[in-house]
């Protein structure tokens, strides 16, 4: 069997994207999937998506971690479908799909930028050093010094496998502050288990924890991640989130085919 897949990346958190309407892709296949993923043996990437028919929406997406599990949302992975799903002829300017954490609205640009609607957030845990909250996936968020030289990935592995998070874990974001709206972002992401370049639920996860902890007034935040810069905006009233957007790039990088 041969599959057609292509290739997008989200400020440099990547995917490979397959065009499953026909249902024909083995979706069950763990180590295929893991494989496809496999940065040597395989394509490459931080996790694989699948585009399918949804009766009630423009398509359905399918998510699956590098490892090869399904997983929870991917705000990034989210973006670059509709991209995707543009190249497909799919949709034109403007999306509406079903992920496995609801509803989404997207729009895209001529530029290829993309704002994608997320969930509403109405919970915001806030701890002694830490504040914790699902924005489609689970997200820790902890402000730390001297983040360019921060071990990530060693440190993220700790918290993500503590007694905190127990067996399902947590992605974890590190921060630190750039100005008033302005943030830097280093992301540990589980399922792929070790750091990303970017993390959409991720940056979305930091600026709603960081209004809500008042290092910041401003509705509209940029974050600065490893591979480029996001946006996040939102609206707030008493403690809850609404109309929240993730907005930044979605690129093709390239196609091709695989024998399975």
């Amino acid at each position: 069997m041969k599959i057609q897949f292509y290739k997008y990346q989200g400020t440099g958190n990547d995917f490979v994207m397959i065009d499953n309407r026909q249902l024909t892709f083995p979706k069950n296949d763990t180590n295929l999937i893991n494989t496809l993923c496999d940065r040597r043996f395989g394509i490459g990437a931080d996790g694989l998506i699948l585009l399918e028919n949804d009766e009630s929406t423009d398509f359905r997406m399918v998510y699956y971690n590098s490892d090869g599990n399904e997983s929870s949302m991917c705000g990034n992975g989210g973006r670059c479908l509709v991209a995707f799903a543009r190249q497909l002829g799919v949709i034109d300017n403007q999306a509406t799909f079903i992920a496995t954490d609801g509803l989404h609205h997207a729009t895209i640009d001529e530029k290829g930028i993309v704002a994608l609607q997320m969930k509403d957030v109405d919970t915001v845990e806030e701890h002694s050093n830490h504040v914790f909250l699902n924005t489609g996936s689970p997200h820790h968020v902890e402000l730390v010094d001297d983040l360019k030289i921060f071990d990530v990935k060693n440190e993220g592995a700790r918290i993500r496998y503590s007694e905190l998070y127990g067996k399902p874990g947590s992605n974890v974001n590190f921060v630190s502050q750039l100005g008033n709206d302005r943030f830097a972002v280093r992301t540990y992401e589980r399922g792929v288990e070790d750091e990303t370049l970017s993390c959409g639920t991720g940056v979305t996860a930091v600026a709603i924890a960081m209004k809500a902890t008042g290092k910041t007034d401003s509705s509209v935040i940029t974050l600065d991640v490893e591979g480029g810069q996001l946006e996040v905006s939102f609206r707030e009233k008493n403690g809850f989130y609404t109309d929240v957007f993730l907005k930044g790039p979605a690129t093709f990088v390239f196609n091709g085919e695989k024998n399975l």
